[in-house]
């Protein structure tokens, strides 16, 4: 079965030495395809290198909510340039995050309403974080409707919720807690949700699936991701990853 991971972070620190033969193993695997987004401005410099040494990976550059305290002109600029590399195929991860507000939520609202508008300039999709944020998160990609597109990564919200992202145009993207037993609301999302405009992804290293939880995560591990919103769609996991890679193309349209 070919593999798909719409949303891994490769560069980050625990993969370090180990990634050439982590890329090998998932050639033999199957994957076929890695979306590395950033979060700040090192890490966006990380990501370009990984797309250049890897054919597999493509990247997505920008501030996380998180970070977005040390946005400034320069790297604003920087992404805008960025932009324009033919690997890059989209802003991001950006958003809200009111879970941990380690940046003030005036200055996170400022960062995203930036790089959206960054992003439309570009004719690039963005991929969007949100935590704890759904109402100020809604209303600022409202803004932009039919002008900016993108997907809700690792969706942790309602079904009522993502009717609302479908309805901008939106992705709904299902990570490792889609498999998770006290899994409420995403298994309801999952089912309604259309097929074509389903994404899967792993967020690695983050957000492990079971049977690995407690361990860290990694792109192959996104069969669990498949085969668990398979079986909510009644699908089987070989046609919701072709109809994912559909989507991710359809997205992403420099892939």
């Amino acid at each position: 079965m070919k593999l798909i991971d719409t949303h891994a972070h490769m560069d980050d620190e625990k993969y370090e030495g180990k990634l050439d033969s982590m890329i090998k193993n998932y050639v033999e695997e199957g994957m076929v395809l890695i979306i590395n987004p950033s979060y700040d401005k090192a890490s966006c410099e990380r990501t370009i290198v990984l797309t250049e040494k890897y054919p597999m990976i493509y990247g997505a550059i920008g501030m996380h909510p998180h970070d977005a305290k040390d946005a400034d002109e320069e790297f604003f600029s920087y992404i805008i340039e960025k932009t324009r590399n033919e690997k890059i195929v989209a802003v991001g991860e950006i958003g809200l995050d009111y879970y941990y507000d380690y940046s003030p939520r005036d200055v996170q609202k400022a960062v995203f309403k930036r790089q959206m508008e960054i992003a439309q300039d570009a004719n690039l999709p963005v991929i969007i974080h949100c935590r704890d944020s759904h109402h100020d998160t809604y209303e600022l990609l409202k803004t932009f409707k039919g002008k900016v597109k993108g997907v809700m990564h690792s969706y942790s919200g309602s079904w009522e919720m993502a009717k609302l992202y479908l309805d901008l145009g939106y992705y709904i993207s299902f990570s490792g807690p889609i498999t998770f037993k006290n899994s409420r609301k995403l298994p309801e999302v999952a089912a309604n949700v259309p097929l074509d405009r389903i994404m899967i992804e792993t967020d690695s290293p983050y957000l492990t699936p079971v049977p690995f939880r407690g361990k860290t995560n990694e792109p192959a591990y996104v069969q669990y991701v498949a085969q668990r919103v398979a079986q909510l769609k009644g699908i089987s996991s070989e046609e919701l990853v072709i109809k994912v890679i559909e989507n991710t193309k359809a997205l992403f349209t420099k892939i």
